[in-house]
């Protein structure tokens, strides 16, 4: 579903400097927990920065007659994200896995790979936030143990979400956008050999690493064993009924939600369905349980005022994105791949995703190039695998990774710096990695 036409729209062309907000609140959140980290903590700051550059943004589209792009962007795209995100977030929050076993690199690598299998379906966040604190029990008497969080990071709080709309952010928006829920398993060639490639690597560096951990750390190891257990599997209930609410409540299994006439409860019929999940969720799991998940509203709190802000600022540079896609001069798909997958790194996937499909969406094609969501398939697959790949790159690639790091570190493992985390492990493991998937597969 793309923003949709204005008549006022297409008389003028719009300039780029109402785009201004927009870079800013990206500055923002790329530099905010940089030179400011205590004061961006604070999500009441978050939300007045979303409101400060946001005004201005509102006052230039109401000037202009834009405001129905600016509902479109709030109603059709902001609420069914953050409704997604807080279902995925909360029922997630509800499951809880306990226990210790030997921290062999054969068990390490394993709960990376159930976890790469579980990003697209219960989202990267929730499948980092289910497997991040057991990974660091198994791993909590070797001395070397930071390169298992940061494979943790690329692989199960980024590349292993591409396979679904649940997975990752920007794959949402390209769903609302007219991508089907069975589409991204198209991706599955790139998923499989990213998350291949990844999880080799890991197992042969934990390997190295093993073999050079002190014998009392792995007799340590071997003595402090409990077995696995899950609680809160009730959860894994609701979260089914999320898959299936957000693969069949959609235009084309109900094509009454599309129609102009169509009353609001039914244009908004997944969302609804997916606030009851996640009430129901929410009251029926044990708050001991949420409790030993350190469960708090934080999180999803701060990605609802960083984004209403991003969400509402965006709408003038798609508008301009999509006035000026032609003579962009992006063509092929490594253009995309590349364009959408170093500023993905670097300031928000899921804004960039959406940036680029507006671009995509508004160059003209050959007759008989088969379209997904308005876009060149090859296309709108580069953008949709490097979204989700390149988010790895920097800690502020995509939400999950900070989250990850924090966690390590109240864990007293000692995490690298942002640049030291790009020298030492995304530009020598991951680049490499992402440059052959686009060699062979765009």
């Amino acid at each position: 579903m793309l923003l949709i036409n204005s008549s006022h729209e297409l008389a003028q062309q719009i300039p780029l400097w109402p785009s201004i907000p927009f870079f800013l609140i990206l500055l923002a959140i790329a530099i905010g927990p940089l030179i400011a980290e205590e004061w961006w903590e604070n999500n009441r700051n978050k939300l007045l920065v979303s409101i400060v550059l946001s005004v201005p943004t509102i006052g230039y589209l109401v000037y202009m007659d834009l405001t129905e792009h600016l509902k479109h962007q709030v109603v059709s795209d902001y609420v069914p994200f953050i409704v997604l995100l807080t279902s995925l977030f909360v029922i997630t929050g509800g499951i809880h896995l306990s226990g210790d076993i030997k921290a062999k690199p054969k068990i390490n690598t394993l709960f990376l790979g159930i976890g790469y299998l579980l990003a697209s379906f219960m989202g990267t966040t929730g499948a980092a936030m289910l497997l991040i604190r057991p990974v660091i029990s198994i791993n909590k008497q070797r001395q070397f143990s930071v390169h298992t969080i940061l494979f943790f990071i690329a692989a199960v709080a980024n590349c292993g979400g591409l396979l679904t709309p649940l997975g990752d952010p920007p794959l949402l928006m390209l769903y609302l956008r007219g991508a089907s829920f069975t589409w991204f398993f198209s991706l599955i060639p790139e998923w499989a050999f990213v998350g291949t490639l990844l999880l080799t690597a890991y197992y042969f560096i934990d390997r190295y690493y093993y073999k050079k951990e002190l014998p009392k750390n792995l007799i340590a190891d071997a003595r402090e064993i409990k077995p696995i257990r899950i609680t809160g599997a009730i959860n894994f209930i609701f979260l089914l009924g999320v898959v299936f609410s957000v693969a069949l409540i959609n235009h084309d299994t109900i094509p009454e939600m599309a129609s102009e006439n169509a009353p609001f409860w039914l244009v908004h019929l997944r969302e609804i369905v997916l606030i009851l999940l996640t009430t129901a969720a929410y009251f029926t799991t044990s708050q001991k349980i949420r409790e030993s998940n350190k469960f708090s509203w934080g999180p999803i709190a701060e990605v609802a005022v960083v984004f209403i802000g991003i969400f509402i600022t965006m709408t003038p540079t798609l508008i301009y994105l999509r006035q000026h896609a032609p003579s962009m001069g992006l063509t092929d798909p490594w253009h995309y791949y590349y364009a959408t997958g170093f500023l993905s790194a670097f300031l928000d996937n899921t804004p960039t995703a959406v940036a680029f499909h507006s671009v995509a969406a508004n160059i003209p094609y050959a007759d008989g190039i088969p379209l997904v969501a308005n876009v060149a398939e090859n296309i709108l697959s580069a953008i949709a695998t490097s979204a989700v790949f390149f988010g790895a790159l920097t800690y502020i690639g995509n939400g999950p990774n900070f989250m990850v790091k924090s966690i390590a570190e109240d864990h007293k493992i000692k995490m690298p710096s942002f640049f030291g985390y790009m020298i030492k492990f995304s530009l020598v493991i991951l680049l490499p990695i992402y440059i052959l998937t686009q060699l062979i597969f765009m």
